[in-house]
């Protein structure tokens, strides 16, 4: 059984980056990984990987400061509440970013190739892949006994 409150990330993958929470993509992943690295049961997985710096730069939130924030909370409900508290960001804008995330893909050559490599590796018969978040889906699938 799945525990969001204390995610084993050895055992199964956090929330897809498309899950959002408070309207934003990516913020119950990030929060997973969290979880399951102040346990020790991260896995593969790293917290404050390039991807939850996206999220800090647009928050203007500081990734140690969230840690603390998660740690001490009892709740995705209660993570929400302090990121609400520490950004200045208005919901338009958490649309936008969450729309720009869920949508984002390689943006020249050399990432287009990298994501091209990925996807052979994980499922050489998909063409329907695009962006970062759909490789990521197709990532946590396949690591974990799926069929891509």
């Amino acid at each position: 059984m799945i525990k969001l409150n204390k995610p084993d990330l050895t055992k199964f993958p956090p929330r897809s980056l498309r899950v959002r929470l408070g309207g934003y993509a990516h913020l119950p992943r990030l929060i997973d990984k969290a979880r399951a690295h102040l346990r020790g049961k991260a896995g593969d997985y790293h917290y404050n990987c390039p991807l939850d710096e996206h999220f800090f730069e647009f928050t203007g939130i500081n990734h140690k400061k969230a840690l603390a924030a998660i740690k001490a909370a009892k709740s995705d409900t209660e993570v929400l509440a302090w990121v609400e508290k520490n950004t200045k960001r208005q919901p338009s804008e958490i649309a936008a970013w969450s729309h720009w995330v869920e949508q984002h893909g390689p943006g020249g050559k050399d990432g287009h190739e990298w994501i091209s490599g990925r996807i052979k590796a994980l499922a050489p018969k998909r063409t329907d892949l695009r962006s970062f978040s759909e490789l990521l889906d197709l990532d946590d699938y396949v690591s974990y006994g799926g069929k891509g």
